[in-house]
């Protein structure tokens, strides 16, 4: 597999990023990958090696360049852990709604640029299953794909609300729900779901029983390796049937 360090042009700035590939010479479709909420951690990277070694270029771009440069989280701190969580507010006014909208077409465009495509797919992470959503609805002709994995504020009474741009979208969505979630209640599922219905594209939307929020990343408290190997295996199946 080819890895690069890479930094890329942004909305506000250079943002650094890992590029991942197959070995062999030649395009691939190209999937940017959205860390969670604690940012490129050998936990994401894992993932995205296995989704490389699926057959995609796998772009990770460090989405809060505006709060660090890598690592995020200084030398010995746990994502997760007390001190950790104080750094939060400072995550999250790292990465606005609109720097959202605004980042997300950059990492589109560099993707393609670097030979992927046609069109590309976009997975999201907790904090970042809303800006999957985001991205779909700025690039709706260059992103097939989007999907998010205990994402959070997918709903919200913003009038820019991941749910309300759902008619802007073109891609196929899946969005897989932790259980328990205060970020993503069963009233929002609720709320999400009949927005999907209303909208008639593509889509899936689905809880994991016995998932709770951080599922998917390994190494996290709330780890759930079996549920976290059925949601790879649809993300993995989401893209082969949109991009290959």
């Amino acid at each position: 597999m080819i890895e690069q360090k890479i930094d890329i042009p942004a909305g506000d700035g250079s943002a650094e990023a890992l590029l991942y590939r197959p070995d062999d010479i030649g395009d691939f479709p190209g999937v940017v990958f959205l860390t969670d909420i604690w940012g490129i951690q050998p936990a994401n990277q894992h993932v995205a090696r296995r989704l490389a070694d699926k057959g995609f270029a796998v772009l990770m771009p460090n989405v809060f360049y505006r709060y660090s440069r890598l690592p995020l989280l200084p030398p010995g701190m746990v994502p997760g852990s007390e001190p950790a969580k104080a750094l939060l507010p400072k995550l999250f006014g790292a990465l606005t709604a609109d720097d959202m909208t605004r980042d997300g077409p950059c990492y589109v465009d560099f993707l393609l640029r670097s030979g992927a495509g046609p069109k590309l797919g976009v997975v999201g992470y907790c904090y970042t299953g809303a800006m999957a959503v985001r991205m779909a609805a700025a690039s709706p002709d260059k992103i097939a794909a989007a999907a998010s994995f205990h994402g959070g504020r997918l709903v919200t009474n913003e009038a820019d609300s991941p749910h309300r741009l759902l008619p802007n979208i073109k891609a196929r969505l899946y969005f897989g729900h932790a259980v328990e979630d205060p970020s993503m209640t069963p009233a929002d599922i609720e709320t999400l779901e009949a927005a999907l219905r209303a909208w008639h594209g593509a889509f899936e939307s689905e809880v994991y029983q016995g998932a709770h929020h951080g599922w998917t990343v390994p190494g996290r408290p709330a780890y759930n390796e079996l549920q976290a190997e059925r949601a790879f295996e649809k993300l993995v199946e989401l893209m082969d049937a949109t991009l290959k």
